[in-house]
């Protein structure tokens, strides 16, 4: 019994840190079409993509993720307000596995593991493939 109580005390204090850690910042409409959420070093090429779309007229926001574990206690709230999240990401979609399990959102995914990095015409083809 206590190790159970142990073990959900630190689960409790891993998410108080959540009210610690800044708001999630974004980039574009405060509603939209398309949230393109990124994390490492899909950066550049990300707010690149979600530029360059807004800039032909759709709806697409972007933020980036700093804190992981726990997420930003805005997240939710933020992911909500787009009718379509995607993550582009260098590897096999871990972070859209934990943005699924603790949202209940099914992100669309944009994965990649080649050992290059994105090209923005990627995120852009993905971004307007999902929104057509």
């Amino acid at each position: 019994d206590n190790h159970q109580r142990m073990i959900e005390l630190r689960a409790e204090k891993v998410e108080r840190i959540a009210l610690d850690i800044p708001a999630q910042e974004f980039s574009g409409p405060d509603t939209g079409d398309l949230l393109v959420l990124s994390w490492g070093g899909t950066y550049g090429a990300c707010v690149t993509a979600a530029e360059h779309c807004r800039e032909a007229g759709l709806s697409v926001a972007h933020a980036h993720l700093r804190h992981l574990n726990p997420f930003p206690a805005n997240l939710g709230e933020l992911l909500g307000n787009y009718r379509h999240v995607l993550i582009p990401e260098l590897n096999a979609g871990q972070l859209g596995m934990m943005i699924r399990a603790k949202y209940l959102l099914a992100p669309h995914a944009l994965n990649k593991m080649k050992g290059k990095p994105f090209a923005v015409s990627e995120i852009v083809d993905k971004i307007n493939e999902i929104l057509k």
